[in-house]
């Protein structure tokens, strides 16, 4: 690890928990469901696996009042928490154990009592957990560098890489190009993977009347020049008219020229897995928002048989996500005077972020509330325009949430949370004048 370009307070930190965690000989780790959340368990199992320590790892599809009780009855004397832990410091430092928190979501408490991780501390937001949890492995044992690519499934899984990468994860991207761990290649409007198949389950970019439409994908094929074939391959021509044709369709819908700028990205590469970060990272995905999250780090450990299973759950995710997708599209979201909404119940934090970009109004929030179990669940996403114009999701969710007795937070593009029932409309009115507030503040 090149110390020299991290601050002194970050590598103090990471230095604090590999001496706890060496001091131990079991280490109970856990983490979020998405695919940073696995990517940086997934870490963290490999570090501990390479240095011989015994240990297991839970999955949490949020950080509650519940999961915590799990996190107070555990025997463990060491336990690591990734990709969680901002909400809850206060009542981890009242834990009679050795904690790591290795998070990135937005800063509320610091601590000494615990060892808290995060680039917050530091006025940086450029690391996801995976990246954190890269971090410490690096400081544990240098050998640990080739995890930059399960890191690097963890910073596109959380969209860190559409406005190029600063901070940490620029320094893991360069050091990992020149270990000959990453390679970048330039990106496609069109879909990667058997032509028809992506563009029907295609939600990066939905394009609405062909994704999860059969006849949208043959018209739209055959208005190319392309035959629909299972083994078909295309010359550039047919590419570029492909492509063409997807974006008039994008632009007819109403995406914005930001986000077709974000579909049409670079592509890292990763070395060892014969496939680029962004399809690891949606593999990771689909595990853990179908609670397949063993599958998920069984994959980061290197398993071929847990890669071959959660190919077929990404295949069988993708499908779901369409078909949902273009239920909400028909659906529409409904309009406040500052954020957009709608209701589900399975998935809401992915249809938000379509719904965001390629559904709803472009100029205001999207929030997605699944009210299918005990407390209403939050999902709300924003873009990068909108958090120019003063918008902050996790703060508009904390504060909105709280105000009827439930919690939320997260970052200023992407946050999340949870509400009681009954109190959707209080809080959707919070919300809006909230978000209203922080758009006239600017």
């Amino acid at each position: 690890m090149d110390e020299s370009v991290l601050s002194q307070n970050l590598v103090g930190r990471l230095s604090k928990a590999v001496d706890i965690v060496r001091g131990h000989n079991f280490v109970q780790v856990y983490s979020h469901h998405d695919a940073d959340g696995i990517s940086a368990a997934g870490i963290i199992a490999n570090t501990l696996f390479r240095c011989s320590k015994g240990f297991t790892v839970t999955i949490f599809a949020t950080l509650d009042e519940k999961s915590m009780d799990v996190i107070k009855e555990s025997s463990a004397e060491c336990i690591i928490i990734t990709d969680l832990g901002a909400s809850y410091i206060k009542e981890l430092e009242g834990l009679d154990k050795d904690i790591i928190v290795l998070d990135h979501h937005t800063l509320r408490d610091d601590s000494e009592k615990i060892v808290y991780v995060n680039p917050h501390i530091d006025g940086n937001d450029s690391a996801c957990g995976a990246t954190i949890a890269f971090l410490f492995s690096i400081k544990m044992e240098e050998r640990n560098w080739d995890l930059v690519q399960i890191a690097f499934a963890g910073i596109v899984g959380d969209k860190q890489h559409l406005h190029g990468l600063t901070g940490c994860n620029q320094y893991i991207l360069r050091e990992g190009i020149k270990r000959g761990y990453i390679s970048i290649s330039e990106g496609s409007i069109i879909p990667a993977g058997q032509i028809t198949n992506s563009l029907y389950a295609s939600i990066e970019p939905y394009i609405r009347g062909v994704s999860g439409d059969p006849k949208g994908v043959k018209k739209i094929l055959e208005d190319a020049g392309i035959l629909c074939n299972e083994k078909l391959t295309f010359e550039n021509d047919s590419k570029k008219r492909l492509s063409s044709l997807i974006a008039i369709k994008l632009i007819k819908q109403g995406v914005t020229i930001d986000t077709m700028t974000e579909i049409v990205r670079r592509r890292y590469v990763l070395k060892d897995w014969n496939m680029d970060a962004e399809m690891l990272a949606d593999l990771l995905d689909a595990c853990g928002r179908q609670s397949y999250q063993w599958i998920g780090i069984g994959i980061c450990l290197g398993s071929k048989e847990a890669l071959e299973k959660a190919q077929l759950l990404r295949d069988e995710y993708s499908k779901v996500i369409v078909n949902a997708a273009v239920e909400l599209d028909k659906k529409k979201l409904i309009e406040l005077k500052n954020i957009q909404y709608f209701d589900s119940s399975g998935f809401t934090g992915i249809l938000a972020s379509i719904a965001m970009r390629f559904i709803g109004n472009p100029n205001k929030p999207v929030i997605g509330l699944d009210d299918s179990e005990e407390m209403i669940k939050l999902s709300g996403r924003a873009t990068s325009a909108l958090i120019k114009k003063g918008v902050n999701l996790a703060v508009a969710l904390q504060q909105s949430a709280q105000s009827v007795g439930g919690n939320g937070g997260g970052h200023d593009i992407a946050g999340g949370g949870i509400i009681p029932h009954g109190t959707k409309d209080d809080f959707l009115r919070s919300a809006d004048k909230i978000i209203g507030q922080q758009l006239n503040a600017t």
